[in-house]
């Protein structure tokens, strides 16, 4: 069986198992059994347990560029173009269990985790202050638009997890409305 298939069977374990019982609580040799290779060779690719956590991190998660915002702005329009950045996303329909349960899970307690949230986070934040900055037809206070990104981001933040906690989904398009109101846009 070729490598790559073999790491990628690692992987898929942890991520199953790390979403189910945590990252703490899974132990290699579970892992190794449930990808159906030797302990040993989880530990030839990932040589700590927290290198295989930081891997699903860098592998699985969207990492959304700069292109996320092209095509999704319409000029005078900061609501429908925050939702439509919101649907290219796709962070609340990411089939990546590591976005959906570990990250929110574990960011509470590994650093490392915390720290990757964090800059995924930002990456956001940048993306909707970019697509605010675009939408909206006169030049926005730079605090203003942070904020009013900073906003929008927790709000799709929290509808991503809200699959995981089962409660209540928050209103994205009322979200948008507010933030356009905010920057002085019309609401749509």
């Amino acid at each position: 069986m070729p490598a790559d298939d073999r790491r990628t069977r690692i992987l898929d374990a942890a991520e199953e198992l790390f979403a189910e019982e945590g990252f703490d609580a899974t132990p290699t040799a579970r892992i190794a059994e449930a990808a159906g290779v030797p302990k040993g060779l989880v530990f030839y690719y990932f040589p700590r347990k927290i290198d295989l956590l930081l891997a699903l991190l860098q592998e699985r998660l969207p990492a959304p560029t700069s292109d996320a915002v092209r095509g999704v702005v319409r000029p005078g329009d900061p609501a429908r173009s925050l939702l439509a950045l919101h649907r290219r996303l796709g962070l609340d329909t990411h089939d990546s269990l590591v976005l959906r349960v570990i990250i929110f899970r574990e960011s509470g307690t590994h650093p490392e985790v915390r720290d990757h949230f964090r800059r995924l986070r930002r990456s956001l934040v940048e993306l909707t202050e970019s697509a605010l900055e675009q939408a909206v037809d006169r030049a926005l206070a730079r605090t203003l638009r942070r904020q009013a990104a900073e906003t929008f981001v927790s709000v799709m933040l929290d509808h991503a997890n809200a699959r995981r906690s089962g409660g209540p989904v928050p209103d994205l398009k009322g979200a948008a409305a507010v933030v356009a109101l905010a920057v002085g846009a019309p609401a749509g």
